[in-house]
């Protein structure tokens, strides 16, 4: 057997490869060429086609991506940065579902599937789509009002309960909506209460105190220093555009705002038949004006029997879209849409389960016609949805005994209910008038828990408490609180509690900045972040305006734009402490103002 050699071992030299190294340092040190002539080989060849190869390759491999973004820019007209926002013309809409806290959700899901024989893992379209929790408090309290946690979201700053987009040494601060507008994007408020109220307030007015209702109805149609910064409104409150001579006005002076609004350019629309006239939005002339009730539009569960009078939350949701969409068609920006599921908060404070199940689900199928319009419009866009605050203390559970409690809730109490107890309350209201001997009063009350509210179990007591002139409690408050406890829903408040609340966005992608516990503030800045917006500026626009200053000596002029200054008893700033409240006040020495303020 041969023996082996070593993988190592050195190759054995000859005369020839001496000569040939030689030949080739020479070459490496003069740079002239050996004239030796050896035949190429297979090997040579191989390496020349791998290499002609992987060039093409690489080649065709960078065309194809060039290709590709360019067609990939052409057909969405948009590069991305890495968080998936669009770096071109994009639309966002903000929804706000106003008083819905985690418990809301609980509570309706399950409704949900018992009144439509569901399964137990069907849930609601905002299910599939929560990103975070959002933290509420404002300057003032760790329990923020409407007024304060809009404000976190229009300006991105925080300011004390009841600042209409004010801070909290009573200075405006630009919004997102102003900016928007400034910026050459179209706007539009939609929502189910008074669109003077707190949250669209927060969005297109400055005042002192949220209850200025009439200037901010004022701002909201152009009396604004920036001018008209709203193109499209949609909701209530017609009370506060029309002069006090009027039927059916709440404001305190004889300021025609509709006529004023006409003249100024707005379209305007009053009624179920005027909304109807826009055809889904495609017949809308912007700026529009549309205020559908005197107040606010009925709570979901009563307005549903009043189709004919008052258009949905989704019908509106709907025909804004549409109508800011064609709006911007050949326009290089797109819109700034703000939808407000309002009366959520109205039913919390109200304590009353079956309006809020019903409210809830009404701003689901809104925030599902977003994403639908979302995924069927030619323009990128985002919808971002949160609550500024939870309202009620809701706990889908309640304790009835001084025993061990049941574990159990029964959403079937609920969906029994065919009205509100705000709507039945109004139908006793009525009725009292009208009526004064006691035995009547009581089979009145009888009728209507049994026809409005399915309860046919009613005590006397219950009965009595509704009509009891001495009560502590209104009779409204009495009629919600007969439900849940046959439901078993607990609340804890008739006011608004400092729990956290649930983000919800588009998609992962587009609401990334947004994964994770975020203070309210920073829902602001990703807003003005998504639209490329400088509130700073906006801001400074509106501190350099005639119409502001934070000198005293401005008189009239500061006083007929933000209101009256708040007084020195009132904190801006800092968190109060506990003075004995709970001795010295309660239901029965203050009796109960709920929901007056929300």
């Amino acid at each position: 057997m041969a023996r082996e050699e070593p993988l190592l071992a050195p190759r054995p030299s000859s005369d020839h490869s001496s000569i040939r190294n030689a030949e080739e340092e020479d070459a490496l040190l003069t740079g002239v060429r050996t004239h030796r002539n050896h035949r190429r080989g297979w090997a040579f060849w191989k390496e020349i086609g791998l290499f002609t190869w992987a060039l093409v390759a690489t080649v065709a491999v960078i065309v194809l991506s060039v290709v590709y973004q360019h067609e990939s820019s052409r057909t969405h007209g948009h590069s991305k940065d890495p968080w998936g926002k669009p770096t071109g013309k994009r639309n966002l809409i903000f929804m706000v579902s106003d008083g819905m806290g985690p418990a809301s959700l609980s509570m309706t899901r399950s409704y949900k599937q018992l009144t439509q024989g569901l399964p137990i893992n069907d849930i609601l379209v905002l299910d599939k789509h929560i990103v975070g929790t959002s933290r509420t408090r404002s300057s003032s309290s760790l329990v923020t009002d409407s007024a304060a946690g809009a404000t976190a979201f229009s300006c991105g700053h925080k300011s004390y309960n009841g600042a209409i987009s004010v801070l909290p040494d009573h200075s405006p601060c630009g919004t997102v909506l102003e900016a928007a507008s400034l910026a050459g994007y179209k706007t539009g408020l939609v929502v189910t209460t008074r669109i003077t109220d707190a949250t669209p307030a927060c969005f297109a007015s400055h005042v002192n105190l949220r209850q200025y209702e009439d200037r901010i109805a004022e701002q909201e149609i152009g009396e604004h220093p920036l001018g008209r910064v709203v193109d499209l409104i949609m909701g209530g409150g017609r009370c506060h555009f029309l002069p006090n001579s009027t039927d059916g006005s709440c404001r305190r002076d004889d300021r025609d705002l509709v006529e004023i609004a006409k003249k100024g350019g707005f379209h305007y629309l009053h009624d179920r038949a005027g909304f109807d006239s826009l055809n889904g939005g495609t017949e809308a002339k912007l700026p529009l004006l549309g205020l559908f009730a005197d107040k606010d539009i009925p709570f979901e569960i009563d307005r549903r029997s009043q189709d004919d009078v008052y258009p949905s939350l989704e019908e509106m949701a709907r025909a804004a879209l549409t109508a800011l969409s064609q709006a911007t068609a050949d326009s290089d920006q797109g819109f700034f849409l703000m939808i407000e599921g309002s009366r959520i908060d109205h039913a919390g404070h109200g304590n009353d389960p079956a309006a809020q199940v019903n409210e809830v689900l009404a701003y689901d199928k809104a925030f599902a016609a977003v994403l639908e319009f979302l995924e069927q419009d030619s323009t990128p866009g985002v919808v971002v949805s949160t609550s500024d605050h939870e309202t009620g203390g809701l706990s889908v559970a309640r304790q009835l005994n001084p025993e061990y409690p049941d574990y159990k809730w029964l959403p079937g109490v609920l969906a029994n209910a065919s009205h509100s107890a705000e709507y039945v309350n109004k139908k006793l209201a009525s009725y009292s008038a009208a009526e004064t001997n006691d035995s009547a009063l009581r089979n009145f009350v009888r009728k209507l828990l049994v026809e409005d509210l399915g309860i046919a179990d009613a005590t006397d007591e219950e009965v009595h408490a509704v009509i009891d002139p001495e009560s502590p409690y209104a009779p409204k408050d009495v009629f919600a609180d007969i439900i849940s406890r046959r439901a078993q829903i607990g609340w804890a408040t008739h006011g608004h509690s400092a729990v956290d609340v649930n983000i919800y966005a588009s998609s992962n992608e587009h609401g990334f900045p947004l994964v994770g516990n975020h203070e309210n503030t920073e829902i602001g800045d990703f807003l003005a972040n998504y639209l490329d917006l400088d509130l700073k500026s906006t801001t400074k626009k509106l501190r350099s305006s005639d119409y502001w200053s934070t000198s005293s000596s401005s008189g009239d002029k500061y006083l007929s734009w933000l209101g009256d200054p708040l007084g020195e008893d009132v904190r801006t700033e800092g968190l109060d402490t506990y003075h004995g409240e709970f001795r010295k006040r309660g239901l029965s020495e203050r009796g109960c103002n709920c929901g007056e303020t929300h």
